[in-house]
């Protein structure tokens, strides 16, 4: 099974025509189809209707305390031999 999303647009005849290259010829298909409309946005959407956490940001920008970055000793690692 496959899955094709694409946007189209409703002609003033009140019928939506569909066109989907599938590649294949000659075959039986089912086909399957959902369709919503799409509501023009007026206002950005929230942060938190983004998925956001209430105050994300507000808590987080200019939270960097070091300045400039420092990154600091890592210890030992493991060597790994090349897959090459």
């Amino acid at each position: 099974m496959q899955s094709i999303k694409l946007c189209s647009h409703v002609g003033a005849d009140g019928i939506l025509h569909l066109e989907i290259p599938v590649g294949m010829t000659d075959k039986e298909m089912e086909v399957v189809v959902i369709y919503q409309q799409i509501e023009p946005s007026t206002a950005p959407k929230t942060p938190e209707e983004l998925g956001w956490p209430p105050g994300f940001f507000e808590q987080t920008a200019g939270s960097l305390a070091d300045d400039p970055i420092q990154r600091y000793p890592q210890g030992a690692y493991e060597a790994r031999e090349s897959l090459e």
